[in-house]
């Protein structure tokens, strides 16, 4: 019963609402515009910039963090497979007696 008298009133229209009831939808009245002012982030062209305590702070901070980054992305081992493989297929060649460096001939053409 409680179920029928919900999916009722759940799918009433506008046509079958009660005489005088409206179904309104949204009813946030019309849209907000600010008008413009005319100066880029409300401030007059020569009027001094006072920061805030906070900015100083998180300049500051992205700049730290942003230097430990780039520091250690220069310093950072190399970790790649090709490096590991170069190093190990050296030191067999060495163990082996092979030569790692070959001489240069003079290119005649």
């Amino acid at each position: 019963m409680f179920a029928r008298r919900f999916v009722q009133l759940s799918s009433r229209t506008a046509a079958t609402a009660a005489p005088g009831a409206r179904l309104v939808r949204g009813g946030h009245g019309a849209p907000q515009f600010n008008e413009p002012g005319g100066y880029l982030f409300g401030r007059k062209p020569g009027e001094k910039y006072e920061s805030e305590g906070w900015e100083v702070i998180w300049i500051g901070g992205f700049t730290i963090a942003f230097g430990l980054i780039a520091v250690g992305q220069i310093y950072k081992p190399d970790t790649r497979i090709r490096t590991w493989a170069r190093e190990e297929a050296e030191r067999q060649m060495r163990e082996e007696g092979d030569m790692l460096e070959y001489k240069k001939t003079a290119y005649k053409a």
